[in-house]
């Protein structure tokens, strides 16, 4: 058997500034670079027309034909994780594998199970930070604990960024690649899936969008965002590039990076909050779950035409504007008194920059469950929000041409009504 390295590409799909991948070159000889379909994330994915998973397959196609020009390849399997190792230990003597880390619950187990099946086997597996800045334990309190507040975990953040020189890993040693002869690929139709017509934003950090972001982020009709979610959520930039940008061009931008690893610590320490209210006193709140009114939501059709307007852009894009997630979030919590989790898991199934971490802090802020989240008592107006972000309706008429119309239907619940009731509610519970 060939005595090889593998580097394990997961949430880091580019080649340039990759640190795990950059240390098996530097330090192993006879690197293959390996991708595994996961049967266990995707066997749960319904709709088979999933725009994420094309987004990766033709990620790795790019990956794979660069590797090729640098005498390499890239190994692409299709089924569970540790089924594959142990098939790929009988095929090879693997020396060590290389990866980055992840966070989340699952990956944590998958990568536990990963190390045993290695060591077994004489092998290691060995990980490198690469899709954070600073990852969980690394910002700490006085008392040596995680934050549960944004505000000082940002200033920390920003302290430690400004004293540390972050260095990017750009040329790795190419020659240590496995020159393998060559790999098939797999087709997404081999794993029951289907290409689709969803446009996935162009990977570029747009520095003039960046550079005014604090003055357009939160107008849905502007061309004020980057849309790199998509890529940051896969790997497909490096976020120690963008955050280089960032600290150059915009406060606000670098903010919203210290609030994706924000939402990163609070899950690697709080892993309940995936199914459980940050703060345990609101899984008390009696959740009305109307799923006539749910359903209205999901397709765009509540009457408020900021709320319908951003559910049909998700629904038709994958994509929906940050000011009008939250005010989504904020009607489906509190107008209709609908439990965060099934907002948060329609989310997944559509967004394409769909990120646990994220996406569960997002609506656990939206609802005042979460940490740091916004009050109870606060409920968005989604008039007043249109009013200041969308006056002259030019995002809501993109998305609703029979705005002004018989067809658009009236309100599902009246805006005062609903607030009081939402206040009452929580009141209710959290006080009994």
């Amino acid at each position: 058997m060939e005595k090889i390295t593998l580097f394990w590409f997961r949430r880091d799909l580019r080649l340039e500034d990759n640190t795990g991948l950059f240390y098996a070159l530097q330090q192993e000889k006879n690197v293959l670079p390996l991708f595994i379909f996961d049967r266990n994330i995707l066997d749960k994915l319904e709709d088979k027309a999933d725009a994420r998973v094309e987004f990766i397959h033709s990620q790795l196609e790019e990956i794979k034909a660069q590797l090729e020009k640098k005498g390499g390849s890239l190994l692409i399997r299709y089924g569970k994780p540790d089924d594959i190792y142990r098939e790929l230990l009988q095929e090879y003597e693997i020396q060590a594998v290389y990866t980055n880390r992840d966070y989340e619950p699952y990956a944590k187990e998958r990568d536990a199970e990963i190390a045993q099946i290695l060591k077994e086997n004489g092998s290691e597996l060995l990980s490198f930070k690469d899709q954070v800045i600073f990852e969980p334990g690394e910002i700490l309190n006085g008392s040596g604990e995680f934050y549960k507040v944004f505000t000082p975990f940002s200033k920390s953040w920003l302290e430690k960024y400004n004293s540390t020189k972050i260095q990017t890993l750009d040329d790795p040693n190419w020659k240590n690649l496995y020159s393998s002869k060559y790999l098939p690929t797999i087709a997404l139709k081999e794993m029951g899936f289907e290409k689709t017509s969803v446009e996935i934003p162009p990977k570029v950090a747009d520095e003039d969008i960046i550079r005014h972001y604090d003055k357009t982020r939160n107008f849905p009709a502007q061309n004020g965002t980057t849309r790199l979610g998509i890529h940051l959520r896969f790997g497909t930039i490096s976020v120690r590039k963008l955050a280089k940008v960032a600290a150059n061009l915009n406060e606000t931008y670098l903010n919203e990076l210290i609030w994706r690893e924000f939402y990163m610590m609070i899950l690697a320490y709080s892993p309940q909050v995936v199914d459980r209210a940050f703060k345990p006193a609101y899984d008390q709140i009696p959740w009305r779950n109307n799923t006539e009114e749910f359903q209205a939501w999901c397709d765009g059709k509540t009457g408020y035409p900021i709320v319908d307007a951003g559910m049909r852009e998700l629904n038709a894009t994958g994509y929906m504007h940050n000011r009008v997630r939250m005010v989504v979030a904020s009607f489906l919590t509190k107008h209709l008194l609908i439990d965060w989790r099934w907002g948060e898991a329609y989310f997944a199934k559509k967004l394409l920059d769909y990120d646990l971490s994220a996406n569960n802090g997002g609506w656990q802020w939206a609802a005042g469950t979460g940490t740091d989240a916004q009050p109870y008592f606060r409920v968005f107006n989604p008039d007043s929000q249109t009013e200041k972000f969308d006056k002259d309706l030019k995002y809501i008429k993109k998305w609703i041409p029979e705005l002004e119309t018989s067809k658009y239907p009236k309100p599902i619940v009246d805006h005062k009504s609903a607030r009081v009731r939402a206040i009452d509610t929580y009141k209710q519970a959290l006080n009994p």
